[in-house]
């Protein structure tokens, strides 16, 4: 019997990679893989549904599942988590020495509704008291100019957002001072390149992560992964084999990780980071499935809604596919 062709369209990251080069087989799947940027798996995504499996923004997914026009049912596979902190920049001449200093500042945003930016707000709601309607935010390209918004969205009344100025990038804005700070899932190149011009809004935010991590047990989500509607409803069976293939590559990536035989990153100090993790967030510190992961899609969908960006307020077992809401256990 042939098997089911379907295009996949992801990230490369070690939790793919044993699909990718088949290490991982997805029961009944003749799979062709596109290994892409975030940023071109999304537009073509949500623009012409051009994947039948594809790595989803949780932010734009969440908006479309709101309004009930969304080519794709979620499945409980988070292929990008991150915290935050490390996301917030700004011009050092700005006088910014902690987050309430952002009341009253101009901050560039790539889109207002990405999922970098939806917990960047929510941050600096819950942590730190500054409601988003207390900055003006600028929308931009990061080092492009002229990037609009994946999907049009309605902001509530008090929302400032004003489009970068023709032909200028956020980047060319933070470092001339033009925006005060930035909140980006992308390190600007002004930072890159060590302008003293430009710095994180945290000193340390590896430690601050930490301590939020430690307070709330928030790992924020970044992405999903979606199957197409229509084959899902075609083959009942398609859910559950691939929350099961992503599960058990995820499973490879992290023995190898954990394999100390050899460093399996070109990075220093892999170990103790990896060794770090599990004391504070515990084994499976990067968990997929939804039981595991309702509280952080709760606080996710709260905020969601209240920055105007879903018409309604989404539970989380509604991204889901039925199927993939439990898992057999042995």
């Amino acid at each position: 019997m042939s098997k089911l062709r379907l295009s996949i369209a992801v990230g490369d990251y070690d939790r793919t990679r044993p699909l990718i080069d088949g290490t991982v087989q997805i029961d009944g799947v003749d799979p062709v893989f596109m290994t892409l940027d975030p940023e071109e798996i999304f537009f073509r995504a949500f623009r012409h549904a051009e994947f039948d499996v594809s790595e989803l923004s949780l932010s734009s997914f969440s908006v479309k599942t709101a309004r009930d026009d969304c080519p794709y049912v979620g499945m409980p596979v988070f292929l990008s988590r991150a915290f935050r902190h490390t996301s917030f920049y700004v011009n050092t001449g700005a006088g910014i020495a902690r987050p309430e200093d952002l009341r009253g500042k101009r901050v560039g945003v790539p889109e207002y509704q990405l999922t970098a930016c939806v917990w960047g707000r929510a941050i600096l709601k819950d942590e730190y008291g500054v409601d988003p309607s207390e900055i003006t935010w600028v929308r931009g390209g990061i080092e492009q100019p002229g990037r609009p918004e994946k999907i049009a969205v309605d902001l509530p009344e008090g929302t400032r957002l004003e489009n970068a100025p023709e032909g200028r990038s956020l980047s060319d804005l933070l470092l001339s001072g033009e925006i005060d700070a930035m909140l980006t899932p992308r390190a600007p190149s002004c930072f890159d390149r060590g302008d003293p011009r430009v710095g994180w809004l945290f000193a340390d935010p590896v430690a601050v992560a930490k301590e939020y991590y430690a307070r709330t047990k928030l790992f924020p989500i970044m992405h999903l992964t979606g199957l197409r509607r229509e084959i899902a409803e075609a083959h009942p069976w398609l859910p559950g084999a691939l929350i099961k293939a992503f599960s058990e590559a995820k499973a490879v990536a992290a023995r190898k990780l954990s394999d100390t035989s050899a460093t399996k990153v070109t990075l220093p100090f892999v170990e103790e980071r990896l060794q770090e993790a599990r004391t504070l967030m515990g084994p499976d510190f990067w968990s997929y499935g939804y039981g595991p992961n309702r509280e952080t899609l709760d606080v996710f969908l709260k905020h969601h809604h209240a920055q105007g960006l879903s018409p309604r307020q989404l539970e989380a077992a509604e991204l889901f596919h039925p199927a993939t809401l439990e898992a057999h256990r042995i």
